[in-house]
């Protein structure tokens, strides 16, 4: 393969993890029998969606007889302010004496208070019979239910099912003090902030993923065993290949693209004198040449020192050949141009 010569951004390496922006557990708050499953696992659902219905009918019971309770408890705090207000009007006449008036003063406020009492009852019988129904929170994709309708549920039954969303999509990933130090006297110096960084993934195949993250938080506390923070960034998702809990490769570029030589990573041979390459030179004979390495840039690897643009180093067939053989070289493609070094 003919060494070429590509525009290469300075990056950083980290291994990171995704994490989604929301993810809610959805559980039983009232216990009943599950009647209802109103979705599909693994389908999108949006917030207000219904998902769960709990069995209702004694939920709506004791609202019923919540209000019956309200009703009697109004009907005897009316008539005790309407004994209150004859007494009012007999003591004005003197006709009973005060202490009849202040009882009945305390009665009307008894009654009151119980008014109070039922309509407090009545609100929670309300609330209950609302958490019969259990409803997405958040948007997002909803995974796998745990209970399927018939099952006794409650408080106590653990998560239902799992809420996830999806678009966009954190990683997050460790940064040491001395790294993050650097990075923010850099960005003084060029005035940039956080959110100037460019983050890219690469999936847990090898690819690249195409759409570029921002930084976004950096963790208030320090890890003390590691001395690292938490750093992550925000990613759009449209095709949903990042997933909640995957294990990603984090770059951060940390600079302009400068031109630099590349050649496959696995043109790079090592041995006790250090790192080298096997050229084929003009009269098609095999050399050796001594490289100083730069920064690896996904399977390929910047020189620094050792290779000019145009070399052939071979990158297939290594063992087949030796230092001072003559050999007909099959040349191919050049290696896509390359994002960002670490």
């Amino acid at each position: 393969m003919a060494v070429a010569q590509k525009d290469v951004t300075p990056a950083t390496a980290f291994v990171g993890r995704v994490v989604a922006t929301d993810k809610v557990e959805l559980r039983a708050r009232v216990q009943g029998f599950l009647q209802k499953r109103s979705f599909k696992e693994g389908q999108d659902v949006k917030a207000g969606d219904l998902l769960f219905v709990i069995e209702q009918e004694p939920f709506q019971a004791a609202v019923t007889q919540a209000e019956a309770d309200l009703a009697s408890a109004r009907a005897d705090a009316q008539n005790a302010q309407l004994q209150l207000a004859r007494a009012e009007e007999l003591v004005k006449k003197q006709n009973i004496p005060v202490a009849t008036r202040d009882d009945r003063a305390a009665t009307a406020a008894m009654a009151n208070a119980r008014v109070q009492e039922k309509e407090a009852s009545l609100q929670v019988a309300k609330i209950n019979l609302s958490y019969t129904e259990i409803r997405a929170p958040v948007d997002g994709r909803i995974g796998l239910a745990k209970y399927s309708g018939g099952n006794l549920v409650g408080p106590d039954s653990g998560t239902l099912a799992v809420i996830v969303s999806q678009d966009p999509i954190y990683a997050t990933f460790e940064v040491s003090q001395r790294e993050i130090l650097e990075a923010q006297r850099r960005m003084a110096a060029a005035g940039n902030d956080p959110s100037s960084l460019v983050v890219r993934l690469k999936l847990p195949d090898g690819s690249d993923y195409a759409e570029p993250g921002k930084v976004n938080f950096l963790d208030v506390q320090v890890n003390q065993g590691t001395d690292t923070a938490t750093v992550r960034a925000e990613f759009p998702n449209p095709g949903r290949l990042l997933v909640d809990g995957a294990f990603v490769n984090v770059s951060v570029e940390r600079g302009t693209p400068t031109p630099s030589l590349v050649i496959p990573q696995a043109a790079i041979q090592v041995d006790q004198a250090g790192p080298f390459a096997l050229v084929v030179n003009a009269e098609k004979k095999v050399e050796v040449r001594r490289l100083t390495i730069g920064r690896a840039t996904g399977t390929d690897m910047t020189i620094e020192q050792g290779l000019k643009a145009g070399d052939l180093v071979i990158v297939e067939g290594i063992q087949k050949v030796r230092p001072g053989a003559v050999v007909e070289p099959t040349v191919l493609p050049a290696p896509a141009p390359a994002a960002s070094a670490s």
